[in-house]
Formats: C-alpha cells, sequence, structure tokens
C-alpha cells in the first residue's frame, strides 16, 4: 500500500484514480502531476515501484498545496471573508447558504434540524383551583 501525502492509496486502483482520495487533488489533478512525473496512468498502486512513488510524493509535495495546509488556507479565506464583514461573510456566520440558494423552505443542511417554537404551558398558581 503506497503512502503519499500522509494518505494510504488504495492497493486495487489505478494510480490515476488513487490520487483523487488525497484531500485537494481531483481526477485533472492527478493526470497532470502523473504527466510531470512520467508515470503511466494505467499502473495499479501495487505495482508501483518505490523509484515511482518517490516521484510522486516530490511532485505533490513541491508543487500542490493539499490536506492540511489546504484546509487551514479554506478556513483562513472564509475568516477573513467574515472579518471585512461582507455578504459572504455574515452568510457563513449565521450558518445558512452563501450562493443564494433560497432558505423559505430548503437549505436544512446548512441550517440544521428544524427547531419548532411552540407555546409554553403556564404552570398553575400555587394556592388556587381549577
Amino acid at each position: 500500500m503506497a503512502r503519499i501525502a500522509g494518505v494510504d492509496l488504495p492497493n486495487e486502483k489505478r494510480i490515476e484514480a488513487a490520487l483523487t482520495y488525497i484531500f485537494g487533488i481531483g481526477f485533472s489533478t492527478s493526470r497532470r502531476i502523473l504527466a510531470a512525473t512520467g508515470v503511466r496512468p494505467d499502473t495499479r498502486v501495487k505495482n508501483l515501484t518505490e523509484e515511482e512513488a518517490a516521484k510522486l510524493r516530490n511532485e505533490i509535495e513541491n508543487h500542490y498545496r493539499i490536506e492540511g495546509a489546504l484546509h487551514t488556507e479554506i478556513g483562513m479565506n472564509i475568516k477573513r471573508l467574515m472579518d471585512i464583514g461582507c455578504y459572504r461573510g455574515m452568510r457563513h456566520r449565521r450558518s445558512l447558504p452563501c450562493h443564494g440558494q433560497r432558505t423559505h423552505t430548503n437549505a436544512r443542511t446548512r441550517k440544521g434540524p428544524r427547531r419548532t417554537s411552540g407555546t409554553i404551558k403556564k404552570k398553575p398558581r400555587p394556592g388556587k383551583k381549577g
């Protein structure tokens, strides 16, 4: 099992698809990495040589922002939007959709479970009957 960027890649998959298990690498980026390193896209992960794995590791570490660094960057971008008080930042702060979706009936994923606001039954005063 090849371990690249702290992620165990599945043995039976082609390297082209297996690289997409790394956060920040999609299919087109995977192809670009394989073209730059000269590794054949149809090679299975279990058939990778140590030399090929090292080439892939090197290329990814030196040219791409992935995993923890990418999570940090995304978080900082959202924090910046919230700090400057722009519309998208306000939507993030209120946990509402940021891209113009309707919220009257949908957006349950973003808003969370429904919170019902029912009437509260008053407790009877002590000493009074009925």
